[in-house]
């Protein structure tokens, strides 16, 4: 008897050349529908699924191998006589190999203009339940569910080289493919009707890249970009890479809290980024003087850090970026001339990012064995209100002052104090236990240049000490969230120096 293997494919790259080289080996090739016409198109004499069903396909094709003759077929474990009696008895052939991939579901969904119909239509039936049992008969049956596993499982017959650990290796691929899979109908099915936290959340990840450690040297790690967009908007993992060495986990991190900083800036921006926290913001008429001005906050932390650009990067400002070393830079596009500079840096990595963002994401944190979800905190501060309950009010200009640190805030780790003049960071003060802290390293940060400043709190003030600095440094105007129970406590003090401050009713903690 001939050993048998059933193609049925979706990606039919390669298809034609694995069925004939199966067949040089006596391989009888089973397909089905479209697979078939296609081998058939290319010199690959195939026996129709029907002719072994003895059952036609029908609904349109949505049946065609859900047939107890091709499952028993698959099925049968041949290290067992009475398997092997049973498929004798029943005039059944047993399959060899299974060559299956899926009808393009998550490609259907990703297309912004599918509809409905077509995503129900393309979600497979047959094809998840012969990988299936291929795969849990894999020391009888070779699985392949990609292109690119034709040539090994080749190259193994040739030299009766299928070992059962190239068996399992298979199996393992098959069946992550199809617990994907059916992820990307369920995550589809979540979203269409609601449901934001599924009793059950099942999400699938494609690998980008083993990383060559992580947080530290001892530490393995690799990169992964969720298939559907559920970060809200495209995010560094979507990022092309256009020069340097590869990035590192460390700054992968720190690239996409640059990136999720510069998008909330309308104006040309520029944000610096070390250790995960800005080190530097601005914002100005030209991404030059954006880059000067986030580069005067802080010039020592800069040094080594991550530049993310919401514009494209001219030619002034990449002769200026060559002046220190940076380790990542990001914009949406680069001119060919900023291009040229900037790779004068060999070890440089100069990213191009999507900058289109949602309304609404979703993001994770690992909590050791479990995964905390929330919505992100992606609502525009420009869109919040900012309502004074002091005698003064601030001008215009310092209105828009409040709002930009209000911005960079929302990004530095809590508790946060941002100091800005003239829409740029003058110091900043993050990840303290105390806000008295925070404030008073912002504050030293900023030193003489606080004088008329204004600045941004990220949370309410439980008592009036961090107005009592800001009145001693020569602030002139608060935003932060209000809402303590002793907010008349901070807003008496500031009328008393005669600070004016406003309420947002927002909070905005980063842990």
């Amino acid at each position: 008897m001939k050993p048998v293997a059933i193609i049925s494919v979706s990606d039919k790259r390669g298809a034609d050349a694995f069925a004939k080289r199966l067949s040089s080996l006596g391989y009888d090739i089973v397909s089905t529908g479209g697979t078939a016409s296609f081998l058939e198109k290319n010199g690959v004499s195939v026996i129709p699924v029907e002719r072994v069903t003895n059952f036609p396909e029908c609904l349109d094709g949505r049946v065609k191998t859900l047939n107890a003759a091709i499952f028993a077929g698959i099925l049968a474990d041949r290290r067992k006589e009475s398997h092997t009696a049973k498929l004798n008895e029943l005039g059944v052939t047993p399959i060899d190999i299974v060559a299956v991939n899926l009808y393009p579901f998550r490609r259907t969904v990703l297309n912004p203009d599918h509809t409905f119909e077509e995503a129900i239509e393309n979600i497979d039936i047959g094809g998840p339940s012969l990988i299936r049992a291929a795969a849990k008969n894999h020391s009888s049956v070779l699985i392949a569910v990609s292109p690119d596993s034709y040539d090994a499982i080749i190259g193994r017959l040739e030299n009766n080289g299928v070992d059962y650990a190239f068996r399992l290796r298979l199996a393992t691929d098959a069946f992550a493919h199809t617990a994907a899979y059916d992820a990307y109908i369920s995550r589809y099915f979540q979203k269409k009707t609601g449901d934001e936290y599924p009793q059950s959340l099942t999400m699938t990840f494609d690998k980008k890249q083993d990383l060559r450690y992580g947080e530290n040297p001892a530490q393995s790690a690799a990169f992964y970009e969720a298939v559907s967009n559920d970060a809200g908007f495209s995010g560094i993992e979507r990022a092309e890479y256009l020069h340097g060495i590869e990035l590192s986990y460390n700054n992968i991190n720190d690239a996409h809290g640059a990136l999720a900083l510069a998008l909330e800036f309308n104006a040309p921006a520029c944000v610096a980024v070390k250790h995960a926290t800005p080190c530097g913001v601005g914002e100005a008429d030209t991404l030059s003087n954006a880059y000067q001005k986030a580069y005067d906050c802080d010039p020592v932390s800069i040094f080594g850090g991550i530049i993310c650009f919401n514009r494209e990067i001219d030619e002034e400002t990449a002769l200026r970026l060559n002046n220190i070393f940076l380790e990542v830079i990001i914009a949406p596009g680069y001119s060919p001339k900023a291009l040229e500079v900037l790779k004068r840096k060999k070890n440089r990595r100069l990213l191009r990012a999507d900058f289109n963002k949602k309304e609404y994401g979703t993001e994770f944190k690992s909590v050791g064995g479990g995964l905390l979800v929330q919505r992100t905190d992606s609502l525009p501060i420009d869109s919040e209100p900012a309502r004074f309950v002091t005698k003064n009010t601030a001008s215009a200009r310092q209105l828009d002052d409040m709002r930009f640190a209000m911005k960079v805030a929302k990004h530095v780790r809590s508790n946060a104090i941002v100091v800005a003049k003239n829409c740029a960071s003058i110091g900043i003060g993050g990840g303290e236990t105390s806000r008295v802290r925070a404030a008073e390293a912002a504050l030293a940060q900023a030193s003489v240049k606080s004088a008329g400043a204004v600045i941004a709190s990220d949370a309410f003030f439980p008592f009036p000490d961090v107005v009592e600095l800001c009145a001693k440094s020569g602030v002139t105007a608060i935003l932060q969230p209000g809402g303590s129970k002793n907010d008349q406590a901070s807003i008496d003090k500031c009328d008393e120096f005669g600070i004016a401050m406003a309420f947002t009713g927002a909070r905005h903690f980063k842990h």
